[in-house]
């Protein structure tokens, strides 16, 4: 990871012991490096947003034009230079009828050890009462590091503003709402178009 996209994971996951490798810094894109947070405001979705694969593709359809250099050369990114991680089977589904083909879309456990210059993770309820399966899915803080942590550049959260204001009832569900939190607070916000 690059080291803008490992200072967020180092500090929420491993409490500040996890360091990037240097030549991981000399990692870019066009767009820059580091966290992004899309915030999409929708209602009532449990298991899949429209609006959220939406606003992904024209993203990616950005992010496409852009470039990703390492430490060899400079070269356009490509659709197989982009994952999208989503918690729910449904809302993979939605995304991959919805995204640029050689995208590659899936849940975290099949992107377990893999990476890419940009990844996307598409949470797809709108709020802590439409969420199935309780807090305790969705806010899965093994699920955010490593949706996360595949970026190798720039890391995309896409979620509804509802998400970071959920009723925790346990002191479990305060530590994983905070770091959805904390990922909200340090993220740019990418222009809208």
């Amino acid at each position: 990871m690059h080291p803008a996209v490992c200072t967020y994971v180092s500090e929420a996951f491993y409490e500040g012991r996890l360091d990037p490798i240097d030549e991981c810094a000399e990692r870019s894109t066009s767009l820059g490096v580091g966290i992004r947070w899309l915030p999409i405001q929708h209602d009532g979705n449990r298991v899949e947003s429209v609006q959220e694969a939406e606003a992904i593709a024209e993203e990616i359809e950005r992010v496409l034009g852009g470039t990703f250099t390492d430490a060899k050369d400079t070269r356009p990114l490509r659709a197989q230079d982009v994952m999208v991680v989503a918690p729910y089977n449904a809302q993979v589904r939605l995304l991959t009828e919805r995204l640029p083909k050689g995208v590659e879309i899936g849940t975290v456990d099949k992107f377990q050890g893999r990476q890419a210059p940009v990844v996307f993770y598409s949470m797809a309820s709108s709020s802590g009462e439409d969420v199935p399966h309780g807090l305790e899915f969705l806010f899965s803080r093994h699920r955010l590091n490593v949706a996360i942590s595949r970026a190798q550049c720039l890391a995309y959260l896409v979620c509804s503003p509802g998400l970071l204001e959920v009723n925790c009832t346990t002191i479990e569900q305060m530590r994983l709402a905070n770091a959805l939190c904390r990922f909200a607070e340090l993220a740019v916000t990418p222009p809208t178009p």
